[in-house]
């Protein structure tokens, strides 16, 4: 009997929970580590996320002890024998790059659940997320400088904004981790939870967010990568735009008419 050829096993799982989308790296073997290629696979499948009118949510986490080490160190060390270092860190950072683009430009939460390290890219992917929750085991790595390499995946942008520029500093050129627990205090996640609660609060959570009003929820996370970059004038008018399109939407009138009648406002039943 001819034996049946394998396929080889896929580095992402994601499956339906509802109007939720659980995304899970899932290489656990190589601590959810990626290449370019496995990150070709996210962004195309948060792309399809996005267009999915059936999905209001995310949840992005990783399969055994870890969110994801970032990029594969050991993948690395091929590109270097072979002499193809700085071409394929051109297409690995270049993928990576559209993977947040992907997540800060989705007009739809996107949640984090931390089990364990994010390192690297991987801690890049999990601070480009709307909301962060992490088991008392998690530690963030900032990794970059102890390889001889330069912040990624936009960490350079998005430390400074969490910490301000002292905080970057620090965890740039100091120890370069943080653990769970610190990290909260820090605003680099907003909950802690223990391992065994993580997935089904992260779904949770996610369900949570699934039944904000998504129009106006995609302009406010806009809005605040917006503030860093321009003026008080330029968000006043950005804000004055958003609210005027949200008048002309269903998500306001539908939450104007829930406030009056005092009932909780529907907004993940609108058509």
């Amino acid at each position: 009997m001819q034996a049946k050829e394998t396929q080889p096993r896929s580095s992402l799982r994601v499956e339906k929970d509802g109007t939720v989308a659980v995304v899970t790296f899932d290489r656990p073997e190589r601590m959810n580590a990626f290449g370019a290629e496995e990150l070709r696979t996210l962004r195309r499948t948060l792309g399809e996320l996005a267009q999915d009118t059936s999905v209001r949510a995310v949840l992005l986490t990783g399969s055994g002890r870890a969110f994801s080490a970032g990029g594969d160190v050991a993948i690395m060390k091929e590109w270097l024998e072979r002499g193809e270092l700085p071409v394929a860190f051109h297409d690995l950072v270049g993928e990576q790059e559209r993977c947040i683009r992907e997540i800060v430009e989705m007009g739809k939460p996107v949640v984090a659940a931390l089990p364990g390290v994010a390192a690297g890219g991987g801690l890049s992917m999990a601070l480009a997320c709307d909301w962060r929750i992490a088991a008392p085991e998690a530690t963030l790595v900032t990794a970059f400088l102890q390889l001889g390499g330069i912040p990624d995946g936009g960490l350079t942008y998005l430390l400074p904004h969490y910490l301000g520029m002292g905080g970057a500093q620090e965890l740039l050129f100091g120890a370069g981790k943080v653990k769970a627990d610190r990290a909260r205090e820090l605003g680099l996640v907003h909950e802690v939870v223990p391992s065994e609660q993580l997935q089904a609060r992260g779904r949770e959570r996610a369900k949570e967010l699934s039944k904000m009003p998504l129009s106006a929820f995609g302009w406010t996370k806009r809005l605040l990568l917006t503030s860093f970059g321009g003026t008080l004038e330029t968000q006043l008018a950005l804000e004055r735009r958003g609210m005027v399109e949200a008048a002309r939407g269903r998500e306001l009138p539908e939450g104007i008419r829930a406030f009056v009648a005092k009932r909780p406002p529907k907004f993940d039943a609108l058509p």
